[in-house]
């Protein structure tokens, strides 16, 4: 079931008001927001909205990271303390920061957490860009990475799942199509984190109809914008936020453009909700049967690549709009009778410089 603000006003006026037309909207204007905060001392601004800003102290700023590369600015408009730290969780392995700051001491934790310790910034002057990434992830490169979706209430055993996928050979991160928790709650949302420590490679992920049911979203608090694009390896990237089983009009613009941009790449997008069903006969596709078909032609029109979808909690593998396309819900949530799938997840060999993909399922149970 997908609840929304928009759900309950129906339920509780019995008609349609005006706010019920954007259900998404408002997590659209929350993601405009991501990467941005700043203080009477400082300012960070996260290019791309692909890091939230969890900590933004005198001698510490904190992110938690929602793509594999980051840039970033940071402006001081008074000298902050020494040693001054900068700490990135879900934090690429083999991170490395460049930019005009003088790194004293650097590591990574077990957690996923990098951390720096800068020399004396000073007050004033220019503001800094900062890159945090990989060494040679700019350039188009084979690269492997792993995707899995709809944990939900089996957070308990999530772990056994990361057991396994750390067991897989060159795995660079872990992508996802949302439905985290079951309500999106704080402490849900928190233990998903928890959970996290687990994996030795990052989780980039969207949100699910699940993480609507904390109502403001809290999604984007804990782990960054619900749509959002990035570049790795010479490949796009782009996560949509189809929580709500359709797109706001501000995500469609935003795709027109990463669309332009991937168009000439290996271009993966994933979101939650799959526009259409693969067997047309269940309510797990968006609800307007118009929308999903314009989609669909802008992604085929865009030169997408390759589709990956969460929600129905098995493993489909079908084609729309000529692209290859993959629902993956195997996180351990309430699986589908009889199919025999069990908790899974996938491995997608990304080959840049040939504009192609290889997708194979892995069982956990």
């Amino acid at each position: 079931m997908i609840k929304n603000n928009c759900t309950w006003g129906l339920l509780v006026a019995g008609g349609l008001g005006l706010g019920c037309m954007r259900p998404a909207e408002e997590r659209a204007r929350q993601d405009e927001l991501v990467g941005y905060a700043e203080d009477a001392s400082w300012s960070v601004r996260v290019e791309g909205g692909h890091a939230v800003v969890r900590a933004l102290e005198p001698g510490r700023v904190s992110l938690w990271a929602s793509a594999p590369r980051l840039q970033f600015t940071l402006r001081t408009l008074a000298a902050p303390p020494e040693p001054f730290e900068l700490e990135v969780y879900n934090c690429m392995p083999a991170a490395e920061l460049e930019g005009p700051v003088d790194v004293l001491a650097s590591g990574r934790d077990p957690n996923g957490r990098c951390w720096f310790q800068l020399g004396p910034l000073g007050a004033g002057g220019p503001p800094r860009e900062l890159r945090l990434a990989p060494p040679d992830t700019a350039e188009p490169s084979a690269f492997r990475f792993a995707v899995m979706s709809d944990v939900q209430e089996a957070i308990d055993r999530v772990s056994d799942i990361y057991a396994v996928i750390n067991r897989e050979p060159g795995i660079d991160f872990l992508l996802g199509a949302g439905d985290l928790t079951e309500f999106g709650e704080a402490f849900e949302l928190e233990r998903f984190q928890t959970e996290l420590e687990a994996l030795n490679v990052p989780y980039y992920t969207t949100l699910g109809n699940h993480e609507l049911y904390a109502s403001p979203s809290l999604f984007q608090q804990y782990f960054g914008r619900g749509s959002l694009s990035f570049e790795y390896r010479g490949a796009r990237f782009s996560l949509i936020d189809s929580a709500s089983a359709t797109l706001d009009p501000i995500v469609y613009g935003w795709l027109d453009d990463w669309l332009a941009r991937g168009e000439r790449d290996l271009h993966i997008v994933a979101m939650h909700v799959p526009p259409r069903d693969p067997i047309g006969l269940r309510d797990v596709a968006f609800a307007s049967r118009n929308e999903a078909g314009k989609l669909l032609a802008r992604l085929a029109r865009g030169g997408v690549d390759l589709t990956l979808y969460g929600h129905v909690h098995s493993y489909y593998r079908f084609e729309n709009a000529g692209i290859p396309a993959f629902i993956s819900g195997g996180g351990g949530s309430h699986p589908e009778r009889f199919d025999q799938i069990g908790r899974h997840f996938l491995v997608v060999d990304a080959e840049p410089a040939a504009q192609t993909v290889s997708v194979r399922m892995v069982q956990v149970d």
